[in-house]
């Protein structure tokens, strides 16, 4: 079905959700990150190296994601890509700034997990909207969604579970289940709310 021009996003629109949705997600990687727990896709991955070598997040995620530009240009288009790139950029920028914004003195982990998850799920489902992502294998899910009529939070949460799984190199047992917990959190809220077609402008 062929949207009309009413049925699209605007400019303005695309610009609020790539300008908010990247601030969700690096509120949900100080909330991962002060709990000690971690999350899937590449932010998961820069959280492994950040808790081996101790490097800046925001940059972790910015370099990991680059490879992921040329797949997404070939397989979603430009401007796909180009909305991802501003997405990714200003997730890497927000996770620098938010320590120097918001100090957390008492965080239940449990609570992080799950809010955290939910905080990083809304995110990501926000920028399916307007067709863009947070790179790396979500670049990979939305594709096969498109492509194969795959349930981009099922690949997602299959993914995510493998990443945390890696955590037990880096992180005791409980935080790892915890990260689970938060995994599954994030990919609810996309396998529950995001439906190929369903929505206008999408």
């Amino acid at each position: 079905m062929t949207m009309s021009a009413a049925d699209r996003h605007s400019l303005f629109e695309d610009a609020q959700a790539l300008l908010v949705a990247p601030l969700f997600m690096a509120f949900a990687v100080l909330l991962f990150r002060d709990a000690g727990l971690l999350t899937g896709g590449t932010v998961g991955i820069a959280f492994l190296i950040h808790y081996l070598y101790d490097w800046p997040m925001g940059a972790v995620v910015f370099i990991i994601n680059l490879p992921f530009y040329i797949f997404a240009l070939r397989a979603l288009g430009r401007a796909f890509t180009i909305k991802t790139f501003i997405a990714v950029s200003l997730l890497a920028a927000y996770t620098e700034l938010m320590p120097h914004l918001v100090e957390v003195s008492r965080l239940d982990p449990l609570f992080a997990a799950l809010m955290g998850g939910f905080l990083a799920g809304m995110s990501m489902l926000m920028l399916i909207r307007h067709k863009a992502s947070l790179g790396g294998v979500s670049v990979l899910a939305i594709y096969l969604q498109q492509k194969r009529g795959w349930r981009a939070g099922h690949l997602q949460m299959a993914a995510d579970v493998l990443i945390v799984g890696c955590a037990l190199l880096v992180r005791e047992p409980q935080a790892v289940a915890l990260s689970i917990v938060g995994a599954l959190a994030l990919n609810l809220v996309i396998a529950v709310n995001h439906k190929s077609g369903r929505y206008m402008g999408v």
